[in-house]
C-alpha cells in the first residue's frame, strides 16, 4: 500500500500563486509514475500533470507555462506542483496520484485531496 497526503491547498487571489506537496509512504518502491489530478464543484476528474521516475512531464494544455511539477529528491518520496497565475476556474479539489508497478501490473494511488480557491 502506498499513503499519499497532500498540503498546500487554500485560498488564492486570481493571478497568485500556490505550492502543492505530495508526501507518500508506506510500500514507496516501483512508483513509476506521480501526478496531480483536479476535480472542480460538479464536475470529473482531470488530469493536470504527471512525472515518471526517469522525470519526463506531461501537462494539460491548460496549465502549460504556467504550472511545474516535480519529484522529491529522494525519489518516490513525493511530488510538488507550483502553480503560477492561478484562474478562478481552477478552483477544485486537488489529488496526488501515484503509480506502482507490482511486478505482474500496475495499481493506482489516490491521496485525499486539497481545496484550491481561486478568488476573482
Amino acid at each position: 500500500q502506498v499513503q499519499l497526503v497532500e498540503s498546500g491547498g487554500g485560498l488564492v487571489q486570481a493571478g497568485g500563486s500556490l505550492r502543492l506537496s505530495c508526501a507518500a509512504s508506506g510500500s514507496i518502491s516501483n512508483i513509476v509514475a506521480m501526478g496531480w489530478y483536479r476535480q472542480p464543484p460538479g464536475k470529473q476528474r482531470d488530469l493536470v500533470a504527471t512525472i515518471t521516475s526517469s522525470g519526463s512531464t506531461n501537462y494539460a494544455d491548460s496549465v502549460k507555462g504556467r504550472f511545474i511539477i516535480s519529484r522529491d529528491n529522494a525519489k518516490n518520496m513525493g511530488a510538488y506542483l507550483q502553480m503560477n497565475s492561478l484562474k478562478p476556474e481552477e478552483t477544485a479539489v486537488y489529488y496526488c496520484y501515484a503509480k506502482k508497478f507490482t511486478g505482474s501490473s500496475f495499481l493506482d494511488y489516490w491521496g485525499q485531496g486539497t481545496q484550491v480557491t481561486v478568488s476573482s
